[in-house]
């Protein structure tokens, strides 16, 4: 009982000492815009987000793309003749950047039950499959609405059971590694991802770049969940045991600058611990106006959404200050 009265203290000086939250556009803008594409980012830009966040594909000839998906996802995908694809195809792993530069990524396939769900989003025909490199380019000279160079938060797109369908995790990291450095982007980009092990290795070679440590815990997904050895198998081995069962001290010991947790997880214990650990706790995809005002006001450092003009009118209107 002491243990979490000593928390919510330490969370209630968090929030009243929190000056300002990071809004990042998930996938760019994707309830407003074709998610992962410039026009999603350029559109999230325009609103006033001070992160960018995207998820990364790495192509056989070692170019890094921005997909949620490790293939060609017939939710998104028009073939150059402009027919959608029927089903899911190759992966971005076993191709090579022109292969995967013909394709229309700007509409959702209104077949498909994904559209379903963003019946916001504008089309932007003519959207192709971005490099990494596009994305720096786009916002290099982005700021935010306090006149700070907009931030980006990339995510490698990599599961435990990945297998062949993604380069294994060292090669995957080198590859984050070398274009952040040779665009100069060091200090305005957090590497973050579910499988840790991409993270230990961007650590081994970039210790001075920030790493974001994504945890979820849901009926659908659980990156959580031990197994037999007590380990979950996204956390590189690390047991959550070894560190009192707190899923933020794990974090912080594998190095990560930052905790991401699914929002349905987020506690005021959570953030109170994480802000006693030096962590900066960041919140996934949080779409809801009253969510993201409560979520706030529990002093998370940062949110993730879908709808960043939502999130500016929600967290404005509440004295949130952003940047």
């Amino acid at each position: 009982m002491l243990f979490k009265i000593i928390l919510v203290a330490l969370h209630l000086a968090a929030a009243a000492s929190a000056t300002a939250l990071d809004l990042q556009g998930h996938r760019g803008a994707r309830g407003l815009a074709p998610e992962n594409t410039l026009a999603a980012f350029g559109k999230a830009a325009a609103i006033g987000v001070t992160t960018l966040e995207t998820d990364l594909a790495l192509t056989s000839d070692g170019v890094l793309i921005l997909s949620h998906e490790p293939r060609l996802a017939s939710a998104l995908t028009r073939r150059p003749d402009g027919q959608w694809l029927s089903e899911d195809g190759a992966t971005f792993w076993s191709l090579r950047l022109q292969d995967v530069s013909g394709y229309d990524v700007g509409r959702l396939n209104p077949a498909h039950p994904y559209a379903a769900t963003w019946t916001e989003q504008v089309s932007a025909d003519g959207q192709r499959i971005p490099t990494l490199r596009q994305l720096f380019d786009l916002a290099r000279d982005a700021r935010t609405p306090g006149g700070q160079p907009v931030r980006f938060n990339i995510e490698t797109k990599i599961t435990p059971s990945s297998h062949n369908q993604t380069p294994e995790p060292r090669r995957f990291a080198k590859a984050v590694v070398d274009a952040i450095r040779a665009e100069r982007m060091s200090d305005r980009v957090t590497v973050q991802s579910f499988d840790w092990r991409t993270l230990l290795e961007v650590k081994k070679s970039a210790p001075d770049l920030p790493t974001s440590c994504l945890t979820i815990e849901s009926s659908s997904m659980n990156t959580v969940a031990e197994d037999a050895s007590g380990a979950s198998s996204w956390h590189a081995g690390m047991k959550r045991a070894d560190y009192g069962g707190s899923l933020a001290r794990m974090a912080s010991a594998a190095g990560c600058s930052s905790w991401a947790p699914f929002w349905r997880n987020v506690t005021a214990e959570s953030v109170a611990e994480a802000r006693s650990l030096g962590l900066r706790l960041i919140v996934w995809t949080v779409n809801d106006d009253a969510e993201m005002q409560r979520l706030a006001a529990l002093g998370v450092d940062g949110i993730i959404t879908d709808y960043p003009d939502r999130a500016r009118r929600a967290l404005t209107a509440r004295g949130v200050t952003i940047d």
